[in-house]
């Protein structure tokens, strides 16, 4: 990966690599920015899936810093009547420190329900939900097969697809190459997620604006506010994967049957042995 540094900014070239890598990098290269700087965006050019984006956005929290990143995916969302998907389904995640506590992680694609729900529902033959996608002509399906041949629903409407268009801008406009205005790019794989796509991370340094007691006596005014208002109902985004964090840290991770089916295929194909499973708690 090369990357190329200005005021304010930095271009880093992914090369197609894994996302999971270039977005543990992109996060370093910013990190290393907001030593000199209040705020920096980094354009992340062919980069491999980022996976849940919010991780990306919880390692610059956990640092101190608010976190922003999105990912522009290949056409796979549409209003309902289109011919076709229009726009991305755009993921977007941003994340913030909060003093004492665990940092507040919101972490969305611009779908009503993410591709990859229906990846799984159509590889354990479920039906989906009404409302998450549209068939080949544009009409509502509840078949995740079909679905897939079609296009994704926006969460809100127009105002999802508004967000999607905004995630376009910052991860495929910013992020252009001239593979990225080919065919190749906006190419829908019929399993999996696309490689090769364009993202941003923008981390902002709060003590840059303002003094960090203040900002410190701010998120914890608010948050007690939310709470107190809510009640059991109020719940911070990022808060519970903090806790399941610390009991699988503990405890172990519980896969489904057929994940580990899966995983011991991939392992018998490429002579890999897998770790002897734990017993459950």
């Amino acid at each position: 990966m090369q990357h190329r540094r200005f005021a304010g900014g930095i271009v880093l070239d992914a090369d197609g690599a894994m996302g999971h890598v270039a977005g543990e990098f992109a996060n370093r290269l910013a990190c290393q920015a907001l030593e000199t700087s209040s705020n920096v965006l980094v354009a992340i050019q062919s980069c491999g899936h980022l996976g849940a984006l919010g991780m990306h956005a919880l390692l610059a929290a956990e640092a101190g810093y608010f976190c922003m990143v999105g990912q522009r995916t290949p056409p796979m969302l549409a209003m309902e009547g289109f011919r076709g998907a229009a726009i991305g389904h755009n993921p977007i995640a941003f994340a913030c420190p909060v003093p004492g506590k665990a940092p507040v992680v919101f972490d969305i694609a611009c779908s009503v329900a993410a591709r990859g729900h229906v990846l799984m529902a159509a590889r354990d033959g479920r039906a989906i939900p009404t409302g998450w996608a549209l068939d080949a002509e544009g009409r509502p399906t509840t078949d995740a097969h079909e679905a897939l041949k079609g296009a994704l629903l926006p969460m809100g409407g127009h105002k999802g697809i508004g967000i999607a268009m905004m995630v376009e801008c910052l991860a495929g406009a910013l992020t252009a190459t001239a593979a990225s205005l080919g065919p190749e790019a906006n190419r829908i794989p019929t399993s999996g997620a696309m490689g090769r796509q364009g993202a941003f991370l923008w981390m902002v340094d709060p003590q840059a604006f303002v003094q960090s007691d203040l900002f410190d006596a701010y998120m914890t005014q608010w948050i007690e506010r939310y709470q107190e208002s809510g009640g059991d109902s109020a719940h911070l985004p990022g808060w519970r994967g903090a806790l399941l964090e610390t009991e699988r840290r503990q405890h172990g991770v519980a896969l489904p049957d057929n994940l580990v089916q899966d995983l011991q295929a991939l392992g018998e194909r490429f002579a890999i042995t897998l770790p002897a499973a734990m017993p459950a708690a």
